[in-house]
């Protein structure tokens, strides 16, 4: 065999170890140049690419998610401002007798109320009027043969008699005066004022602990050996 073709087969034979194997290798991804590789990080898979650049043959990456990373810290907060507040003394009060208005003067109205009598009185019910009525025994000798005789009478009025209020005196209103009224009270008045005094209040804070991220979850390649290739 000449020495160009065994290079040749030990390149093979180099490749095809390089793409079997089992355990991963944590190893930052991307890009390799001069040896050395470097992390890229991408927010999405597709971000990432499908393939890591400047691979090298016999070489196997993942495509890896590492999580987000956090940390708990205490801090030290402002729960209340610094302030004042007041206290109040109430004002002092002192009670006096006063004469005070009841009741306004002036006057009332007194009505009278009308005055009536009943009286009689004739009435018409029924002016006097006149009508036809039927007559018997013709006396007055007539040419013919008597068929029907009307006679005009007269009716006499009819009256009725009817009692009715009549006013004799009308109403009258009469002013009555009405003097002012008074009555003594006790009654509560301001002696001394209220007074207000500022008290400082210093300010409060409490410490808390909360969880806060360090660094944002990505995508990287890692440089991984793998069980076996497919062909």
């Amino acid at each position: 065999m000449s020495l160009k073709k065994g290079l040749v087969v030990a390149t093979a034979v180099a490749v095809a170890i390089g793409f079997s194997g089992c355990t991963q290798q944590v190893a930052a991804s991307s890009g390799v140049s001069g040896g050395t590789t470097k992390v890229v990080k991408a927010a999405t898979p597709s971000e990432l690419g499908l393939y890591p650049p400047n691979a090298k043959p016999g070489e196997c990456y993942a495509k890896v998610l590492i999580p987000a990373k956090y940390k708990t810290v205490t801090e030290k907060v402002l729960v209340q401002e610094p302030g004042y507040k007041l206290i109040c003394k109430p004002p002092v009060y002192k009670t006096v007798t006063e004469r005070v208005l009841v009741r306004q003067p002036g006057y009332k109205l007194i009505c009278k109320p009308p005055v009536y009598k009943t009286v009689t009185e004739k009435v018409l019910v029924q002016p006097a009027t006149t009508e036809w009525r039927k007559g018997t025994g013709v006396v007055t000798p007539v040419n013919g043969k008597v068929t029907d005789v009307n006679c005009l009478v007269r009716v006499p009025p009819k009256y009725k008699t009817i009692k009715k209020k009549v006013l004799v005196k009308p109403a009258t209103t009469v002013k009555v005066p009405i003097p002012p009224k008074y009555k003594t009270v006790k009654k509560e008045v301001l002696a001394k004022p209220a007074e207000s005094v500022k008290v400082p209040i210093p300010p409060k804070y409490k410490t808390i602990t909360k969880r806060i991220k360090v660094s944002n979850a990505y995508y990287t390649w890692q440089k991984v050996e793998c069980r076996g290739v497919t062909h």
